[in-house]
């Protein structure tokens, strides 16, 4: 996918709220929903509301807490869009994700009521999602990786204007047999003993604040709400230098754009 794509219309470009989703059983308007499109790269994280937010790493989660956080959803791809007679179609085209693989492709009819508010609907399903751009997520548009030095997966830092998504996927791959369709929480129950594992998968959200990264959310709470140091440069223009947290480490740049995004507090 990633060889003939080509980047999306601007119209796209900066961080989406979710503010309600609507499907013939369901209504939702709590969820904490960040979708955060580069030119080409997409991050989306996904919190339902009220879920329990323990402190501890993976490793320390209890069952209940294991079962509730297996709920979350969140994934990290390229992203197309197709101009059609009917319509504008949006493809999120997931090559990294914390929930199993779907039944079907994550694509939606866009309809752009104005250049702050989207209406998405169902190409493969039932759905009405409404959502609303975040001011000042757009400008520049950044997406950055690096790979683990032991032969881990590797990390993707992306930042829309002043907000910067981190994505890391876990180690460990799905268990023999899991099917298209099958809920992460489906795979906990029949494998609890490697819950850890499977759980230890990193999107994080957050603006930033001059030189700090603040994490709102996060698939691993003991994230949340920590205060980072962050410094993005260009370096030589294939690899920029990020100084984050207070490591210093060679990123390869997927997407590096600047247009005078502008200062905010967190």
């Amino acid at each position: 996918m990633t060889g003939n794509a080509s980047e999306i219309p601007d119209h796209y470009r900066g961080v989406w709220v979710r503010t309600l989703l609507e499907t013939p059983t369901r209504r939702d308007d709590q969820t904490f929903v960040r979708w955060l499109q580069t030119g080409l790269w997409h991050a989306d994280l996904r919190v339902p509301a009220g879920l329990e937010r323990p402190t501890h790493a993976p490793a320390q989660y209890t069952p209940a807490e294991q079962a509730a956080l297996a709920t979350q959803q969140g994934f990290c791809g390229v992203t197309e869009v197709q101009a059609r007679a009917e319509g504008e179609v949006c493809t999120w085209h997931r090559q990294i994700d914390y929930q199993p693989p779907g039944l079907t492709p994550d694509a939606g009819w866009m309809a752009f009521e104005s250049s702050e508010r989207v209406i998405e609907t169902g190409v493969h399903g039932v759905y009405r999602e409404v959502w609303g751009r975040l001011p000042d997520s757009t400008g520049r548009s950044i997406v950055l990786t690096h790979a683990d030095a032991g032969g881990g997966p590797e990390t993707r830092l992306l930042v829309a204007g002043r907000y910067l998504m981190r994505v890391r996927a876990r180690t460990a791959g799905w268990p023999a047999g899991t099917v298209a369709g099958t809920s992460l929480a489906e795979v906990l129950a029949r494998e609890p003993t490697s819950a850890a594992a499977w759980l230890d998968f990193e999107i994080s959200f957050g603006a930033l604040d001059g030189e700090v990264w603040c994490i709102e959310r996060s698939t691993l709470p003991a994230l949340e709400g920590k205060r980072l140091s962050c410094v993005l440069s260009a370096g030589d223009g294939t690899h920029a230098r990020v100084a984050l947290d207070g490591e210093e480490l060679p990123w390869r740049i997927v997407e590096w754009r600047l247009e005078g995004a502008r200062p905010a507090k967190c």
